[in-house]
């Protein structure tokens, strides 16, 4: 009888360790070591397949010029597959691009589409530049290249007979610093060109030309109030009856709403009022 009590015991002593072994081991498993992977994130470790969505491009270019502020890329994409998709995280390969999206986690419906837009500072940057953007979904990644040209700005030297003919023609047409040959140096280097250097590559080549016609008023000793508004709406829609054209696109201008704005906002910021 005293035997059988003391395998009863032993028995007992024993599952009570076997017990305390096994939730130490399950207490070990469940504190991971780093943070706990959102729903969807080990598939978004894996390549997205080529029939889930769709780019418009997944490498794009541009050339920009030395000491312009940013370039911006814009990737639209369309879900092209039977089911709806989600955007999890956009992440960019370095600290100076920046990527904007709704808020993610971002649900695309199939058929739906989507616009990723994407910035890069290019202050102090010389050469070429390949940037990345990771986009990760509930359906695998997908990297986004961007290779930017930064090249130094053209020095164009006008002749007299050169100026007069523009003259005469922006007399007839103030919108005709934008077409035909004048545009290829009033346009030059426009293109996803903001604040100082779009001022540098559409304003100062006739505002603060060496040799400035009398017909081309000095910006900084304007007689009048100026203001953000002010510039705004005289880059945006020129003046009749002088040279000043139009640069807004709905005007026929190159200029986009965001362009206008910087340029107005540089501008406020650097010519006081009189």
């Amino acid at each position: 009888m005293k035997r059988g009590w003391t395998f009863v015991l032993c028995a007992a002593i024993f599952k009570f360790a076997a017990c305390v072994w096994l939730a130490a081991g399950q207490t070990s498993s469940a504190a991971p070591s780093g943070p706990i992977s959102p729903p969807g994130d080990s598939q978004a470790t894996q390549g997205l397949p080529d029939d889930v969505i769709a780019w418009d491009a997944e490498t794009k270019s541009s050339e920009a010029a030395v000491g312009q502020d940013c370039v911006r890329f814009s990737f639209n994409f369309t879900n092209v597959s039977g089911a709806a998709v989600t955007i999890l995280s956009a992440r960019p390969s370095c600290g100076c691009t920046t990527v904007e999206l709704p808020r993610v986690p971002w649900t695309i419906g199939t058929g739906c589409t989507g616009q990723i837009r994407v910035s890069v500072d290019l202050a102090g940057k010389s050469g070429t530049l390949l940037k990345t953007v990771k986009v990760a979904t509930d359906k695998g990644s997908r990297t986004l290249s961007l290779h930017i040209n930064l090249v130094a700005p053209a020095q164009l030297a006008m002749t007299d007979a050169m100026r007069a003919a523009g003259i005469a023609a922006a007399k007839v047409d103030r919108q005709a610093v934008l077409k035909g040959e004048c545009a290829s140096c009033h346009l030059k280097n426009v293109q996803a060109s903001y604040g100082k250097m779009l001022y540098d590559s559409a304003c100062a080549i006739c505002h603060e030309a060496g040799r400035r016609s009398t017909m081309v008023p000095d910006l900084y000793h304007l007689p009048a109030q100026t203001g953000f508004e002010f510039w705004r709406s005289w880059i945006a829609s020129g003046k009749e009856g002088t040279l000043m054209p139009a640069f807004a696109a709905a005007r026929g201008g190159p200029l986009d709403d965001d362009q206008i704005a910087s340029l107005a906002a540089y501008l406020n910021a650097t010519i006081p009022s009189n």
